[in-house]
């Protein structure tokens, strides 16, 4: 986790910009496509171009919320988030960093914290009852360790276990109440089928809807939270698909509309071509930065699910 390499991220022969500017990167630990032309780069959706990491993070510094999009199981993702939490911390410019893996039964271990707890990882651990088999502690126990050894505003990204139980039970929350469209339920439906690999009843959308709405709500409200308390960017660390602008937490956020969603994507072996990346999540141009990056083992969820259940 602390092995670093002089990466240079933006070529000019492959990403067709001028810069060549070197920055020190975590070096890649995910197995695939490390070598690709692509590995490393970022690219501004809106513009159609790359654009340095220090050109990234200049632009993260001044907004008031910053998503930072991951893959769960892509260590390389969580090492950039890592990166961008300190530079932005070196900066200055960190408010708060709020976190979808800490959920509200974890609120009072949180404001507990202290000293004699952050003596080392492994008791900070304990004392926040980490769900190690929701959440790998070796992805997020680091990011988690630095930022309140460092007295970051650390925040509770998520509801708990039994709020979901009972939001899926019927259970409705105010705050998600006519915040999407029609059209967006339905594509927010089409998702979460997508997701269950076409597998899940439909007789569940609605209680699956309520819960994810409710999940970004929760989110929404803890960066908001965050920026009430002082200037600065406030940080959501969760899945790519709560950082998408069309279905995902920016929508449920009232207050300050300077928001960047950044997604760390995975490459494939068949495009060298961004534009392409960025067709693949249309429609909805869901983030503003893609950070592109080596990728896992490829693994067929569906055909697992579909084994297990005819077992």
């Amino acid at each position: 986790m602390t092995k670093v390499a002089i990466v240079c991220i933006v070529s000019a022969l492959v990403c067709g910009c001028t810069s060549t500017q070197q920055v020190s990167l975590p070096r890649w630990e995910a197995p695939l496509n490390r070598s690709h032309p692509l590995a490393g780069s970022v690219w501004n959706v809106a513009e159609g171009r790359s654009v340095s990491p220090v050109d990234l993070l200049q632009v993260l510094s001044q907004a008031d919320y910053a998503l930072l999009g991951e893959k769960h199981d892509n260590p390389d993702h969580h090492l950039l988030q890592a990166y961008v939490l300190r530079q932005l911390r070196e900066r200055g410019a960190l408010a708060s960093v709020s976190f979808e893996m800490l959920d509200s039964s974890q609120q009072d271990s949180l404001a507990s914290v202290t000293a004699a707890v952050l003596q080392s990882p492994d008791a900070l651990k304990v004392h926040l009852q980490w769900d190690e088999a929701g959440w790998n502690w070796e992805y997020y126990g680091p990011m988690l360790y630095e930022l309140l050894q460092k007295e970051v505003a650390v925040r509770i990204g998520n509801i708990s276990s039994d709020e979901m139980m009972a939001i899926y039970g019927g259970e409705a929350r105010e705050a998600i109440k006519d915040v999407l469209s029609q059209e967006q339920l339905q594509r927010l439906e089409q998702e979460i089928d997508e997701s269950h690999c076409g597998m899940l009843p439909a007789s569940q959308f609605a209680s699956m809807l309520r819960v994810q709405q409710s999940r970004d709500a929760q989110m929404a409200a803890s960066l908001e939270s965050g920026a009430q308390t002082g200037a600065g960017v406030n940080v959501l660390v969760a899945g790519n698909f709560h950082a998408r602008r069309d279905l995902g937490v920016p929508n449920y956020i009232l207050g300050k509309s300077n928001l960047i969603s950044l997604a760390f994507i995975e490459l494939s072996e068949e495009s060298n071509d961004p534009l392409e990346y960025v067709e693949a999540l249309q429609p909805g141009s869901p983030y503003d930065y893609l950070w592109f990056t080596p990728a896992v083992e490829a693994q067929d969820y569906c055909a697992d699910l579909r084994a297990d259940a005819a077992a």
